[in-house]
């Protein structure tokens, strides 16, 4: 997921350029060369809009183990050079239940295994949401505002996390990831057809 301005989900998240929810892109112009340099190697990373495995169901993982503990610090990375603050395994191109996020920079890295929601506020909440995995595309998505989570950590203990604004929005938003669902489709007509032409639009630029 990214960031942008104020509380919104992000994927692309600049500490002082967040939205409540999924999150914009960062302005290019204001990142320093370096760091520019490394989102870009980190988006090169990130399957895009298009590409089958954003929309398969991630399957639920089993085996506990290094390999999986090494993959989890290897997500985190990259959605730091991405300057993100969620994503999910199939953005990686990876089909199992996992996703990763940072809600604030100096935060430390979450990681949750085959995540569900078990519980959602009737309260809901439209933000504007970008994604890793979309250039260019910010909609207005409509989301609880509280959600309660069960999962597992990395060694395969059980976790409740219980999130609220922002935090709950990213979660939602990289489970969705998880269940082959885009911000896309969450959003209505009008924002989905206008977020297409700038699909198509990066795609020719590219």
């Amino acid at each position: 997921m990214s960031d942008s301005t104020t509380e919104t989900t992000a994927e692309t998240a600049l500490e002082e350029d967040v939205e409540a929810g999924a999150g914009a892109e960062p302005r290019e112009a204001e990142l320093d060369p370096e760091t520019a340099a490394r989102r870009k190697a980190a988006l090169a990373q990130i399957r895009q809009f298009g590409d089958p495995v954003l929309r398969t169901k991630a399957r639920p993982i089993e085996r506990f183990d290094d390999a999986l503990r090494e993959e989890i610090q290897r997500m985190g990375d990259l959605m730091d050079d991405a300057i993100g603050v969620g994503l999910a395994a199939t953005q990686v191109g990876v089909v199992h239940r996992l996703l990763v996020y940072k809600i604030a920079h100096d935060a430390q890295l979450a990681a949750l295994i085959n995540p569900e929601i078990e519980w959602s506020g009737r309260e809901t909440e439209s933000m504007e949401e970008g994604c890793l995995s979309l250039p260019r595309v910010l909609v207005d998505v409509d989301r609880p505002i509280h959600v309660r989570v069960r999962a597992l950590d990395e060694h395969g203990e059980p976790i409740v996390i219980e999130a609220s604004g922002l935090e709950a929005r990213v979660i939602q938003h990289e489970i969705d990831h998880l269940d082959g669902v885009l911000i896309l489709d969450r959003t209505s007509r009008d924002q989905r057809k206008e977020a297409m032409r700038l699909l198509r639009e990066a795609e020719q630029a590219a």
